[in-house]
């Protein structure tokens, strides 16, 4: 694969080029390592796309975990613990354990990845709400997103949202001062 966009999103390339020089080219040879043709693996159901062989998020996110593990990042989890203060008119929670979580798919070095190849409110909430919870909680100071361009996603399941849209909704938000500095990735085949 390769690198075919890129965004600076609150500074975040030149953060992320000036701090990370090292951690930037162990994720740009991971893009470039990615065999797409061995990813396109997912059979579509859709009515629009009966049959057609599309590139699977699964598969892809794989082939990142395959190259990034072994050469030191790792996925962080961080258990949500809620608190019962926020219930009113007498509300109690049933019994039952609930664990719930979030999670970075790669972190190295206080350098949080994720790598998106779903709806657009996951990129959205990745950069804009993801990136500063972690760096709140101490795992990460800036980031990089990875994300289709729109002629890779159109070669994935409806609905999956593309680097051009991704871009401009980042230009029409704007950047508030607790955004993480992010360097956004638009990748293709």
């Amino acid at each position: 694969m390769s690198i075919l966009g890129k965004y600076s999103f609150a500074n975040g390339e030149k953060f992320v080029t000036s701090h990370y020089p090292q951690r930037l080219q162990e994720i740009e040879a991971a893009i470039q390592h990615v065999d797409a043709a061995q990813c396109r693996t997912k059979e579509s159901r859709e009515k629009t796309m009966l049959g057609k062989m599309l590139y699977s998020p699964a598969a892809l996110n794989e082939e990142f975990k395959h190259y990034l593990y072994p050469i030191g990042w790792q996925s962080v989890k961080e258990h949500c613990r809620y608190s019962p203060d926020y219930y009113v008119n007498g509300y109690q929670p049933a019994a039952k354990k609930i664990y719930p979580f979030r999670d970075m798919d790669f972190v190295k070095d206080k350098l949080g990845v994720e790598i998106q190849f779903g709806k657009y409110s996951f990129m959205v909430y990745n950069v804009c709400a993801k990136m500063t919870i972690f760096r709140n909680l101490g795992h990460i100071e800036a980031g990089i997103e990875i994300v289709p361009i729109k002629e890779l996603a159109e070669q994935m399941s409806t609905g999956v949202s593309y680097f051009e849209q991704f871009v401009w909704d980042l230009e029409q938000r704007g950047v508030s001062n607790i955004d993480v500095p992010t360097l956004i990735m638009g990748i293709g085949i």
